[in-house]
């Protein structure tokens, strides 16, 4: 009777997301924009701390119009890194676009303290 297949370590999801990040990256310089969306989730679903993995999630969304979920995608992206610059520029972007201007100016504001050298949260 044969083995059962083993079990996948972390280190092994790790770099098959960022396998499926670089050809998602890939769809988007082609201009498939749903295809690159398609591949950034299935990224971050093999492995939700991959921060590169929900900010572009979100910047694709955005670009494809489903603001909702690329705020959800951004803001996972702030909680990973909250001290990333261009995540807080990207948040707020998307929410002006969906006219949640409050929210955008909160999100500019974290970026605008980065840009000068401050920290959201201290490490």
């Amino acid at each position: 009777m044969p083995d059962p297949a083993p079990e996948s370590s972390g280190s092994d999801l790790q770099a098959e997301a960022e396998t499926v990040f670089d050809d998602a990256n890939g769809d988007l310089a082609l201009g498939d924009l749903e295809a690159a969306v398609e591949k950034y989730r299935r990224c971050v679903a093999l492995d939700p701390d991959f921060f590169d993995g929900w900010h572009a999630l979100g910047m694709a969304l955005m670009k494809t119009g489903h603001l909702k979920e690329a705020i959800g995608a951004a803001l996972q992206a702030t909680t990973l890194k909250p001290n990333d610059l261009l995540a807080w520029t990207a948040l707020s972007q998307m929410y002006v676009q969906d006219g949640q201007i409050g929210p955008a100016e909160d999100a500019k504001a974290n970026a605008r303290i980065l840009s000068l050298g401050g920290r959201i949260v201290r490490d």
